[in-house]
């Protein structure tokens, strides 16, 4: 894994945080790459909209604002939809029982509490239906997002009940693919991505009140 790929990975599991300094010593003696190389990783990373950077004030993990993270959110709708779509018509047997499994994980964990595992398993979900799907281009373009929406995704994982109702959302992704069923697995998606822009509204709008 390059070193780009590494930053990248701490901000999309939320180690590194937006607004949080990205100092160039201070990677380069973490992962053990000159500062040249961490350099070339921060530009990189600023090109995908992750890290921005400004003159004499060096580099940060990227805040994005609420507008721009619904934004974000919209565009996932439309890639992700033709994700699913893709992936019922293109499904394996095999990658159908790996599907069920997934989701026999989600459900389990849900029933638990177990919140980390959960939030594994989604992710888990969604990059093996991109990789499923076959549409490279736009499973490019949806990791590019994702890593932008990191904080937003947080805290939608951390609303009380959101779990309970995201896992059936799933679970009808898993169930229309798994049926080899292109336009419910597209519905079923959009459907899911819909209920994840509405949370993120309310979560916003319990936010704002709060600060008044």
């Amino acid at each position: 894994m390059d070193l780009a790929a590494r930053i990248r990975e701490q901000i999309l599991a939320g180690d590194l945080v937006p607004k949080q300094r990205l100092i160039e010593t201070d990677l380069s003696e973490e992962f053990g790459a000159s500062r040249p190389a961490v350099r070339e990783a921060l530009s990189e990373l600023a090109g995908e909209g992750l890290v921005e950077r400004k003159a004499n004030r060096g580099a940060r993990v990227r805040v994005v604002e609420f507008e721009e993270a619904i934004e974000i959110a919209e565009a996932r709708r439309a890639l992700e939809s033709l994700c699913a779509k893709k992936a019922a018509a293109a499904v394996s047997d095999a990658e159908i029982a790996e599907l069920r499994e997934i989701g026999a994980a989600m459900q389990e964990a849900v029933e638990t509490g177990d919140r980390e595992r959960y939030a594994l398993k989604n992710r888990e979900l969604h990059r093996r239906v991109h990789e499923i799907s076959g549409q490279n281009t736009a499973r490019a373009l949806i990791m590019r997002l994702r890593g932008q929406n990191v904080r937003q995704q947080y805290r939608l994982a951390q609303k009380p009940g959101r779990a309970n109702v995201s896992v059936h959302e799933h679970l009808a992704i898993i169930e229309a693919i798994c049926r080899r069923d292109p336009e419910a697995a597209e519905a079923a998606m959009a459907a899911h991505l819909d209920s994840v822009i509405r949370a993120m509204h309310e979560v916003h709008d319990q936010e704002t009140a709060a600060r008044k």
